[in-house]
């Protein structure tokens, strides 16, 4: 996949997330917080368990590869369950762009430094004046989106 194409793709995900807490907030009236955080993910398992199978001929165990420290996969699990639950909560007082940029300005302060720590498997990125400008932007960008 080329880098515009990835961009591409992943801002069309984005824009299914942005409906993600809304959809889950009302599940939530039904079933509870944590009821609505474990339809997603019992659905969402189903769902990915077919496009799996049914366009990648299932799962693929690299057995030269190490198996990963027990930390990586608590933590993947954690933070998807983490930006669910509290998605469907807070889009009860800041609506979906609040949500949405508070993730993203989240996802976006915390990548910096990971990639300048160079941790997690990814290759060392400095923090450059430039990636603290768009840090302080998005900064801007949600308090003008949650303020009223």
């Amino acid at each position: 996949m080329s880098k515009e194409l990835a961009v591409v793709a992943t801002m069309a995900a984005g824009g299914l997330a942005a409906a993600q807490a809304p959809a889950n907030n009302i599940i939530s009236q039904k079933v509870g917080d944590l009821g609505a955080v474990t339809v997603n993910f019992l659905f969402g398992t189903v769902m990915v368990l077919v496009v799996t199978y049914a366009f990648a001929g299932g799962i693929e165990v690299d057995k030269a590869e190490p198996t990963p420290a027990w930390y990586y996969w608590i933590l993947g699990a954690l933070a998807g369950v983490v930006i669910v639950l509290f998605g469907l909560i807070a889009v009860r007082e800041v609506g979906a762009s609040g949500v949405t940029v508070a993730i993203i300005a989240g996802q976006l302060a915390l990548s910096v430094v990971l990639d300048q720590l160079g941790v997690l498997g990814l290759e060392q990125r400095s923090i450059t004046w430039e990636k603290l400008l768009g840090i302080a932007l998005l900064a801007v960008a949600v308090f003008l989106i949650v303020r009223e």
